[in-house]
């Protein structure tokens, strides 16, 4: 593993080099942020769809942008690849003290608030808020499903999914009942909210379930399109009706 590892670092470097890529050598940490968040999504729609040669390859870019930031904060004398891979490797120590240590523990759940702990011990800088330590830049489903985690770890939280679900109700009344484009923009935001904690109190990731939904739907849609050109038609050409009879052809064959 060594031997790979080290001829992907020299890749990377022969590119960042004066008679490397000019495209690699204009980069700069701060550039290629997009392609990050676009390579974890390629991966996480591999890992979706169980597709173990994607998931490598999708691996290996994740590794490459790893590799590649590294080495050009390694030009700009911030660190090195091995300041980062030590400072994780001490971190993954540092949280595992039921690991590494002789702190005994008695289930996943004493794991994780042991490490929340040990994470908000680690903070040079206090947040001024309890919820401040949710990252501002997650997509809006995540930071819903974090800020409502953290709030319930203080209390703050449904006794059960039931409750939750009458707000989910609440909140689809309301919506019935906006009258104009802002008040259904805050009322869909806040039924989305509630259907968010509902899922959360059921065990169910709202993105992965979200995420689940738009393959069925991918899937449906193109098995139309499949029937359409089996009976030389096309989406162009055919009507919402025939379109509906088909989905519910293809619900049936559970695509």
């Amino acid at each position: 593993m060594s031997e790979s590892f080290d001829r992907l670092v020299n890749i990377v470097k022969r590119l960042r080099s004066p008679n490397g890529c000019p495209w690699d050598r204009k980069q700069t940490l701060y550039s290629l942020k997009q392609n990050v968040i676009e390579e974890v999504f390629e991966l996480i729609d591999a890992l979706d769809r169980k597709d173990t040669e994607n998931i490598k390859e999708e691996l290996g870019d994740m590794l490459l942008h790893v590799v590649f930031h590294s080495q050009i904060a390694e030009e700009e004398n911030l660190f090195s690849i091995d300041d980062m891979i030590n400072g994780i490797c001490d971190k993954l120590i540092r949280r595992h003290p039921h690991v590494f240590g002789n702190l005994k523990v008695e289930d996943v759940d004493e794991v994780l608030k042991n490490w929340e702990k040990i994470k908000e011990n680690e903070k040079k800088e206090k947040p001024k808020h309890y919820l401040d330590s949710v990252p501002r830049s997650l997509p809006p489903i995540e930071k819903a499903y974090k800020l409502q985690k953290k709030a319930a770890k203080v209390g703050f939280d449904w006794n059960n999914p039931e409750e939750c679900f009458k707000k989910v109700e609440e909140e689809f009344n309301e919506l019935k009942e906006a009258k104009n484009k802002e008040e259904i923009k805050h009322e869909i935001g806040d039924l989305m909210f509630a259907l968010i904690n509902f899922a959360r109190l059921n065990k169910i990731d709202p993105s992965e379930a979200l995420r689940e939904a738009n393959l069925r739907f991918e899937e449906r849609f193109n098995c139309i399109e499949d029937k359409l050109k089996e009976n030389g038609k096309n989406l162009e050409n055919s009507n919402l009706e025939e379109m509906d009879k088909l989905w519910s052809e293809c619900k049936k064959e559970n695509r």
